[in-house]
């Protein structure tokens, strides 16, 4: 089932795979290097324009995030 703990997995999953840190994410961001761990723990909410930006900066589509898991690993090796 997908909810945002989920997302915020995915989300450390693909930033961790491209070699980011959390500080360079957090920064590009234009948030605390706290807040953006808070948001992988996924005890921050996500709002629809921070989930964007984040997919963004992953360069990744904000749809490849919502992926099954199998799919996963063909949206983070583009």
């Amino acid at each position: 089932m997908l909810n945002e703990k989920v997302i915020a997995q995915r989300i450390r999953e693909i930033r961790e795979s491209k070699n980011y840190s959390q500080f360079y994410v957090a920064y590009k961001l234009k948030i605390s290097q706290n807040t953006f761990s808070k948001i992988e723990l996924g005890y921050v909410k996500l709002t629809l324009d921070r989930f964007i930006k984040i997919a963004s900066v992953l360069e990744i589509s904000p749809s490849d995030l919502l992926m099954a898991d199998d799919n996963m690993e063909k949206a983070v090796a583009v």
